[in-house]
C-alpha cells in the first residue's frame, strides 16, 4: 500500500473535527433576536420593563382580549409602465370586538385578503405598493402596540412524516419553552387536542401527496391549533373553507366560532358559505371592488338594512347567497354590467355617508382606560437557548427524513439503477491502455451521477419546507442557525446511505482499485460530494420563490461545474478568466479524488515507450499529479461550508418584509401643521395662546375629518352612543 492510504484514516479524522468546529463556530455565533416584522423593536426602557414586569407565557390558555378598529384603509398598487393606479381597498371602516365572529365577504377580487392580510400586518411590502389608514388595538395605535394573534393562511404546510401529537408538542416545546414541567406541556396538547376535534387523528401522520395522510379539514384544524399554542388575543383565517368539502368546511367554521366564544377576537375572509355557516357569523363586512358595502351584525340587520333600499331575500333563499348576487357584476351582457355596477356604487355610497355621519360628527378619541387590557409583549430574547432549540430541531428533522419511506425507497432504487447500469458498461476493465479512458470515463459520470442525485431531491423539497421555517421564524420560534445545523446532522444517516448503496455495487463490477482501502476511500469521496450537493442545493432553493425555479435552476448550474470538472477541459487550458471556476467546482474535487485515489499505485500494460505506463502519469496528463485526497477533502468541506453559509445569509436576506401602514393624508397634513406650528417664531405665539382650550377641536377629530365634511352641521349633540358603534345599525 502506498504512503497516501496510509495516512488517509488520520487526516479523515483530523478533517472531519476541524470541519465539526468551523460548523459550530459558523452556526453558534449569537445573531440578533428575530422579531415578527409586524413588531418594532422596543426601546432599552421598554425591554426592561418587558423583563421585569413581563409574566412567562401562560400555559392555561388564557386570552387578553382586544378589540380592533381600521379607518380609512386605503390600499393601491401602482403600475409605472402604464402611470396607472389600482385601488385594492378604498376607505374601508370597520371593528372587530372580542367573543364574535367577524366574516370578511364579497366577490372574488373584492378585496377580502388584502384587508385581511392588512389588519394582520402580512402585506408583502413593495415598491408598488401604498398602504395607509388608521388601525387601533384597544384604542392604541398598532404600530406602539405588540400583541399576540394567530393566522391561519390558505395553504397547510407541515412536515408530512410528523403525526399531529408530534406536530403539536413540538410546536408547543418551541414556543413555550419557559414552561418546564412535561405534563404540564402535555395536558396543554391534550386539551388543544380535544378542543379542536384532532383525538381521533392525534397518532396519524399528517401525510403529503406521495402518502395519504389526514383530511383537509383536520390539515385546517391543525394549523389553527399550532397557532393557538401561545394563546392569541385575535385569529385571522384567509378563506379557511376553500378545498373542503361542505361537512369539514362547516366543522372548521364550528371551531372558529368556538374561538370566538371563548374570548379571541375571529376575523375571517370567506367566499360564498353555505346556510348553516353562515348562521355561525356574529357580524359581516360586504366588499366589491375595494369598497365597503356594509358592516355590522349578519343576521336579520343586513337583510333589514337592504330591505330600505329594495332588496329584499326571497324566503328560503341562503342570505350569503342573497348578499353575493346583491354586490357582485353581472357580465353576461353591457347592460347587465351597467345595471349591477349602478347598483353597487350606490350600496357604497349610502353606507359610506351613513358612517361618514357618525365618524365625522363624533370626535373618536384615542382613551380607551376603561378596556385597555395590558397585552402581553413577546420577549425578543429566546428563553430555550440556542442547543435546546437545536435539539428539537434535529429530533424533528431526523423523524422527517428517517420516516420518508417513498422518497427513500425511489433514491435508494435510482441508486442501484445507475451502479448497475454503469457497472454493465464498464464492467471488470482490465489494465490495458483503453481501460484508461474507460477509467476516467467512469469516474467523471459517478461523481456527476452522485451530485444530480442529491442536487435534485433538495431543490425539490427545501422551497417547500422553506415555508414553513419562514413562518415559524416570523413567530420566533427557533434561529436560522440551529435549524440549518440540525438539518445538516440529521440528514447525514440517510443521506451516506445512497452514495455507500452506489460504489458497493458500482466497484465491483467495474473492478476498480481492488482493495478495503481504496473502496472505503471511494465511497468517502462521493458521500462528501453528495453532502456538498445538497448544501448546494439548500443555497438554489432560499434563492428562488418556488420548486419550479429551483428545479430549473440548480442543474443549470451544475451543468457549469460538469463543464470545468476536469474532464472535458484541463484546468492548465481553462481561460484566465475562469480559472476560479474549477476550485469551487465541487466535481471538479470529486473527479480529482477518485482519480488519485483509483490510479495512484496502478500499472498498465504498455507496448510503446510513448504508452502510459503507471497511474501516476495518467493522473499528470489531468493535471492531478502531486495532488492529495485530503486536498480534495479539504476543499469539499470548504465548498460544503461556502453553500451552508450562502443558505444562512440569502434566508436571512429573504425573510418575509411587510408594509407599513401609512397615517392617511389628512393626518399627515394635522401633523406636518403642527410641526410648523412648533418650529414658528415667538411672536406669532400670542395668536395661539389667544384660544381658549375649550375651543380647541380633539385631536382625534382633526385626523379623521376629511375636508369635504367640515361645512358639515355640528351634529355631537344628537348621536347617542348605541349609533356611534358601526355594528348597531338599528336606528339607521
Amino acid at each position: 500500500m502506498l504512503p497516501i492510504g496510509g495516512k488517509g484514516g488520520g487526516v479523515g479524522q483530523l478533517l472531519a473535527a476541524v470541519a465539526a468546529a468551523l460548523l459550530l463556530r459558523l452556526f453558534s455565533s449569537p445573531g440578533p433576536a428575530l422579531l415578527p416584522e409586524n413588531e418594532a423593536l422596543p426601546d432599552d426602557d421598554d425591554e426592561r420593563e418587558s423583563e421585569n414586569d413581563e409574566a412567562p407565557t401562560p400555559i392555561t390558555g388564557k386570552v387578553a382580549p382586544v378589540t380592533i378598529k381600521w379607518t380609512n384603509i386605503t390600499c393601491s398598487l401602482s403600475d409605472k409602465s402604464s402611470n396607472t393606479v389600482r385601488f385594492l381597498l378604498k376607505n374601508v371602516t370597520g371593528e372587530a370586538k372580542p367573543g364574535r365572529l367577524l366574516a370578511l365577504m364579497g366577490p372574488s377580487g373584492s378585496g377580502k385578503t388584502t384587508l385581511l392580510n392588512v389588519l394582520a400586518g402580512q402585506i408583502n411590502a413593495s415598491p408598488t405598493l401604498h398602504l395607509s389608514g388608521l388601525l387601533d388595538i384597544n384604542g392604541v395605535p398598532f404600530s406602539n402596540k405588540i400583541y399576540k394573534f394567530a393566522y391561519v393562511r390558505q395553504e397547510d404546510l407541515f412536515f408530512s412524516q410528523l403525526t399531529v401529537r408530534e406536530t403539536l408538542s413540538l410546536a408547543a416545546e418551541l414556543q413555550l419553552q419557559d414552561v418546564s414541567s412535561i405534563e404540564e406541556r402535555d395536558e396543554y396538547v391534550n386539551n388543544l387536542l380535544f378542543k379542536l376535534g384532532l383525538v381521533s387523528c392525534a397518532d396519524s401522520r399528517i401525510g403529503d401527496a406521495k402518502v395519504r395522510g389526514i383530511s383537509g379539514g383536520e390539515k385546517k384544524r391543525l394549523s389553527l391549533a399550532c397557532e393557538l399554542i401561545a394563546s392569541p388575543s385575535a385569529v385571522f383565517a384567509d378563506e379557511p373553507t376553500t378545498g373542503l368539502d361542505a361537512f369539514q368546511a362547516e366543522r372548521v367554521m364550528e371551531t372558529l366560532r368556538q374561538l370566538a366564544q371563548d374570548g379571541h377576537t375571529v376575523i375571517c375572509s370567506i367566499h360564498q358559505p353555505r346556510g348553516s355557516v353562515y348562521a355561525k357569523f356574529d357580524d359581516i363586512a360586504l366588499l366589491a371592488e375595494g369598497s365597503l358595502v356594509y358592516a355590522g351584525p349578519a343576521h336579520d340587520e343586513v337583510l333589514a338594512y337592504f330591505s330600505k333600499f329594495g332588496y329584499i331575500c326571497p324566503d328560503h333563499v341562503n342570505p350569503a347567497e342573497f348578499l353575493a348576487d346583491l354586490i357582485s357584476i353581472d357580465y353576461s351582457s353591457s347592460e347587465s354590467v351597467y345595471a349591477s355596477q349602478k347598483r353597487i356604487d350606490g350600496l357604497v355610497e349610502s353606507f359610506s355617508e351613513q358612517i361618514s355621519e357618525v365618524l365625522y360628527a363624533t370626535p373618536l378619541v384615542r382613551d380607551s382606560s376603561k378596556t385597555r387590557v395590558n397585552l402581553t409583549k413577546k420577549s425578543i430574547s429566546r428563553k430555550g437557548g440556542w442547543w435546546r432549540q437545536f435539539w428539537l430541531l434535529l429530533k424533528r428533522a431526523w423523524m422527517q427524513a428517517s420516516r420518508d419511506g417513498p422518497t427513500n425507497k425511489v433514491r435508494a432504487r435510482m441508486s442501484m439503477a445507475s451502479a448497475l447500469i454503469f457497472g454493465s458498461v464498464f464492467w471488470r476493465m482490465g489494465r490495458s491502455q483503453t481501460s484508461i479512458q474507460d477509467r476516467m470515463g467512469l469516474l467523471q459520470v459517478a461523481a456527476i451521477n452522485t451530485a444530480m442525485a442529491a442536487l435534485t431531491k433538495t431543490v425539490g423539497v427545501f422551497p417547500k419546507e422553506r415555508a414553513i421555517v419562514d413562518r415559524e421564524r416570523a413567530k420566533g420560534s427557533y434561529a436560522l442557525g440551529p435549524y440549518l445545523l440540525s438539518k445538516l446532522i440529521a440528514e447525514i444517516p440517510v443521506g451516506a446511505a445512497f452514495p455507500l448503496l452506489f460504489g458497493s455495487i458500482l466497484y465491483p463490477m467495474a473492478r476498480l482499485h481492488p482493495t478495503i482501502s481504496r473502496f472505503g476511500k471511494f465511497c468517502g469521496i462521493v458521500t462528501v460530494e453528495s453532502f456538498s450537493a445538497s448544501a448546494m442545493g439548500l443555497t438554489v432553493g432560499a434563492m428562488v420563490p418556488t420548486t419550479e425555479a429551483a428545479l430549473a435552476l440548480g442543474p443549470s448550474l451544475m451543468t457549469v461545474f460538469i463543464v470545468f470538472g476536469g474532464y472535458y477541459v484541463n484546468s492548465e487550458n481553462t481561460p484566465i478568466i475562469f480559472r476560479w471556476i474549477p476550485r469551487v467546482s465541487l466535481i471538479r474535487w470529486a473527479f480529482q479524488g477518485l482519480c488519485i485515489n483509483e490510479f495512484s499505485g496502478l500499472q498498465f500494460e504498455h507496448q510503446n515507450s510513448f504508452d502510459i505506463q503507471s497511474g501516476e502519469q495518467a493522473l499528470e496528463r489531468l493535471s492531478f499529479g502531486g495532488s492529495r485526497i485530503s486536498d480534495t477533502i479539504i476543499a469539499q468541506s470548504r465548498i460544503l461550508m461556502f453553500w451552508y453559509y450562502t443558505t444562512y445569509l440569502l434566508l436571512e436576506k429573504n425573510k418575509p418584509k411587510y408594509q407599513r401602514l401609512e397615517p392617511p393624508a389628512r393626518l399627515k397634513e394635522v401633523e406636518e401643521e403642527a410641526k410648523e406650528v412648533e418650529e414658528e417664531p415667538e411672536k406669532e405665539v400670542p395668536k395661539f395662546q389667544a384660544v381658549k382650550d375649550d375651543d380647541l377641536p380633539e385631536p382625534a377629530q382633526q385626523v379623521e375629518s376629511p375636508p369635504a365634511d367640515e361645512g358639515k352641521p355640528n351634529q355631537q349633540q344628537e348621536i347617542s352612543p348605541a349609533e356611534l358603534d358601526l355594528f348597531n345599525l338599528d336606528g339607521f
